[in-house]
């Protein structure tokens, strides 16, 4: 079996436990893990003993280099994908057909209703999420590939840093290093925040020139080409004040006690109260107003949650963000943010970018 393929006998399982005669794959996203495709625009039906995609001419190339096994229903141009793949339901005689509720939309799955009357639906929630939350040899190495262009992006940046730069001036130079090193592209776009904008955890980048503050918080990652990276660092342009110097380093503790803590087991409102008290200890707490992370994989913002109300339980391959914060409107804020595999005994950093304070310092 491909990897692919162990992908879909995996999802069958789950399919089985629902109780549904096969499952609709309209999340693009979706599609990729389970085929190996990367272009858009088609769907998957998932059966007992069959897996077929509907797509259409455009791809047929495509789909010969990237999945050659994957049996196809091409359909003619002009032909709309969801009368196709109503024929399809009926040819393969699907009694109950789950269906991606989080993807498809109403408008669709009512005209899918109107072309299949003989069709069950039931919904079906992160069926294929639950798999891709756990990722296997390959994607953890292709996180990890992310996680190094990353790293050679941001260098690049960080080594030709002029203090006349604005802060959309270093988010496009991060575009660009990125697509020089390998990267497909930012795998959102970067966060470059500097002096008391550093405050807003998701800011845009602005004409802000760098170097009329002491500090640039960073936020990045890269797709390469296809699995995603993401990290915070902070970029000191002087000496760092004392006052920074103590937050900087209650984030800093926070973020090792979170990672500290992650093993196969344990909840994930565990792993963020283990930073959260560490910042909630030393009188900051309500300047940490997120969750601690996320997943990471083809998608920037994947399970598992890490947060508050988190009872699900790490598993060996989970691979996830650990990125406390502490933000003080008026004066800035410091972000610390590394990829941290599960492993059987413990946890793996993915990535290595220096985040002493000492190492922060242009």
């Amino acid at each position: 079996m491909s990897t692919h393929e162990k992908r879909r006998a995996n999802l069958r399982k789950l399919l089985r436990r629902q109780k549904v005669d096969a499952l609709l794959v309209t999340s693009f996203h979706n599609v990729t893990y389970l085929t190996g495709f990367t272009g858009d625009d088609s769907y998957l039906l998932v059966t007992g003993d069959d897996a077929v995609l509907v797509t259409d001419p455009r791809y047929t190339t495509q789909l010969e280099d990237e999945c050659p096994r994957l049996r196809l229903l091409v359909r003619e141009p002009g032909e709309r994908i969801l009368p196709t793949t109503a024929k399809l339901l009926e040819k393969k005689s699907v009694g109950v057909l789950g269906f991606e509720e989080d993807s498809l939309t109403a408008g669709s799955l009512r005209q899918l209703k109107e072309e299949a009357p003989a069709v069950r639906f039931e919904g079906q929630a992160g069926l294929v999420e639950s798999l891709r939350a756990v990722k296997d040899r390959e994607e953890v190495e292709a996180i990890r590939h992310a996680a190094y262009v990353a790293k050679r992006a941001f260098n690049v940046v960080r080594a030709a840093w002029t203090p006349d730069a604005t802060e959309a001036d270093l988010a496009r130079e991060l575009e660009y290093q990125a697509r020089r090193f390998g990267g497909k592209c930012l795998s959102f776009p970067a966060i470059v925040a500097a002096g008391p904008r550093a405050a807003l955890p998701h800011a845009s980048p602005t004409d802000a020139v760098v170097g009329d503050y002491d500090f640039t918080l960073i936020d990045w990652g890269v797709f390469a080409p296809l699995y995603a990276s993401d990290l915070t660092r902070m970029v000191f342009h002087v000496e760092p004040s004392k006052k920074m110097q103590k937050v900087y380093s209650i984030v800093l503790e926070a973020q090792l006690a979170a990672i500290d803590a992650i093993r196969p087991g344990v909840k994930c409102e565990d792993v963020d109260a283990a930073a959260r008290n560490v910042i909630t200890k030393a009188g900051y707490g309500k300047e940490f107003g997120h969750g601690l992370g996320h997943g990471v994989g083809l998608e920037i913002h994947e399970g598992p949650r890490m947060g508050r109300n988190m009872p699900n339980e790490l598993v060996p391959g989970m691979v996830v963000t650990v990125e406390p914060g502490i933000y003080l409107p008026g004066w800035g804020g410091v972000r610390i943010e590394d990829d941290v595999l599960v492993t059987k005994t413990g946890h793996e950093l993915l990535s290595d970018v220096p985040k002493s304070i000492e190492s922060s310092v242009l």
